[in-house]
């Protein structure tokens, strides 16, 4: 019998154990393959998380430009504002000097308030008395500023105010003082009162011209002073006046002879020994099609001749106020406004559409505010180019008001297929 190798065989309870576990293999990696490809997906087309959105524009700028260079008078003090803008600052603005003639705006106030007069009217008679006509003398003896007035003489309201305010006629500061209040001390008293309610707060006046060196004032408060009377009709016409005509004194004239100048229209000058040169001055213009008024006050311009000093110091400064206003960018276009980042690292920085350019002078407060878009309000995960982010207010010191629009300057990229499979 012949040997031969035998063929090996298995059990048929093993094989059938063997193919169980390569059916358990394929349909546990089946599993995992669908688990994985339905992770994938869910991945894939899970939502983004929303992007971070950031304003990063600040609430206020200043207009741009070279610094600002009035020529401030070396001694007096002098504050200079542009109405409507706000203050071009000041030398020694703050320092009590005393008022001169310029007192006699506050009188006017005060006549006005118990005697009110519009323009066009003339308002009551003051007929001149005896006792007037001695003042008149006595002051005119001490060189002061009067005009010359007789005993039955009759002068309007309108006219006494004239004669006050355009010659500066002390005498008659006086006799509207007793006629308007009944006395000269009960005048005083509202003209401090007075004083004190339009906010003239280092302001003292101890008579109705001006003549005592008691009544005192800072610059500060004679721009506050300037800008209630050229408030007032009646009194902006008076104090534009370069002369005026009165029933005794005839014609009369104006101290501030640079009226019409530089576009002075006003207000008042003052002088004594004690005072030095005041002038109180408003001036008007059209500065790059607007109309605009400067306000300025010089106190206690000293020299031989200090009026003179002050008023040249006064016209010099409203040319110089002028000449430094001009229309300026104060956001440029492109200014970055909204910053829209994505967790995958990609953003969106949104500036302004257009340039903004608002009128006024080199520091000048502009306000800024922004107001986002409805796109922003709720979860951001896209953006289109061209989107309008949010709306940029520019309100400038005199309360112009412009907008701008802040729009996408292109979509949000999208995330990267790395980010999607990867991100928790």
């Amino acid at each position: 019998m012949a040997h031969g190798v035998a063929a090996h065989s298995y059990p048929v309870h093993e094989v059938g154990h063997v193919a169980r576990f390569f059916r358990r293999l394929f349909v546990a990696l089946l599993v995992v393959v669908i688990l994985a490809a339905a992770g994938t997906l869910v991945q894939l087309f899970r939502a983004l998380p929303t992007a971070a959105v950031s304003f990063v524009l600040p609430t206020s700028t200043v207009v741009p430009g070279p610094a600002l260079s009035l020529p401030w008078p070396a001694y007096a003090a002098s504050a200079v504002e542009v109405q409507g803008l706000g203050t071009m600052g000041g030398v020694r603005q703050d320092e009590v000097r005393p008022l001169a003639s310029v007192t006699k705006l506050v009188s006017a106030l005060v006549v006005l308030k118990q005697h009110p007069l519009a323009p066009g009217q003339s308002g009551p008679d003051i007929t001149v008395s005896t006792a007037d006509v001695a003042a008149y003398r006595t002051d005119a003896a001490q060189k002061q500023s009067v005009v010359p007035v007789a005993a039955g003489e009759r002068l309007s309201e309108l006219q006494a105010l004239e004669a006050m305010l355009v010659p500066s006629a002390n005498n008659v500061a006086d006799m509207l003082a007793s006629w308007s209040a009944g006395s000269t001390r009960a005048f005083i008293r509202d003209m401090n009162q007075e004083a004190a309610a339009i906010g003239l707060h280092h302001t003292h006046l101890a008579d109705p011209a001006g003549i005592s060196p008691d009544s005192v004032g800072t610059a500060a408060d004679m721009l506050r002073l300037a800008s209630v009377v050229m408030a007032n009709p009646l009194l902006r016409q008076i104090v534009s006046m370069p002369q005026v005509t009165l029933p005794v004194a005839g014609t009369v004239y104006n101290y501030d002879y640079v009226l019409g100048r530089d576009g002075i229209i006003g207000v008042k000058t003052g002088s004594t020994t004690t005072a030095g040169g005041n002038f109180i001055f408003a001036a008007r213009r059209v500065v790059a099609g607007r109309t605009v008024m400067v306000l300025g006050a010089v106190l206690g311009a000293p020299g031989v001749q200090p009026l003179p000093a002050a008023l040249k110091d006064g016209e010099s400064l409203a040319s110089a106020a002028f000449s430094q206003l001009r229309v300026a960018t104060v956001l440029p276009a492109g200014r970055k406004v909204v910053v829209v980042k994505a967790k995958w690292g990609k953003e969106v920085v949104a500036g302004t559409s257009r340039p903004v350019s608002v009128f006024g002078f080199t520091g000048e407060p502009v306000r800024l505010k922004v107001t986002p878009a409805p796109v922003l309000s709720g979860k951001v995960t896209t953006l289109t180019a061209g989107e309008k982010l949010a709306t940029v207010l520019v309100t400038a010191a005199d309360g112009q008001a412009q907008t701008v629009p802040v729009v996408a300057p292109g979509p949000l990229p999208q995330a990267s297929l790395k980010y999607r499979l990867t991100r928790f």
